[in-house]
């Protein structure tokens, strides 16, 4: 169950990536300076979740 919420969280965090390279907002105003490489490293961070969980999810299927 954990790695399927794991996916879930990694596809927010992407989204949440390109809602801050958009809107340049995260909390507050953001400078476009800080907007790309913000939003950027949290959609690097998403596709690693995904990555991470697709992989424990993988294993566990070879071990059964």
């Amino acid at each position: 169950m954990f790695n399927w919420l794991s996916l879930v969280t990694g596809l927010f965090y992407i989204i949440l990536g390109i809602v801050i390279i958009v809107y340049k907002f995260f909390f507050t105003v953001l400078e476009p300076t800080v907007a790309y490489p913000l939003g950027g490293l949290v959609m690097l961070y998403g596709f690693f979740r995904i990555w991470r969980a697709v992989s424990k999810i993988k294993n566990k299927g070879d071990n059964e």
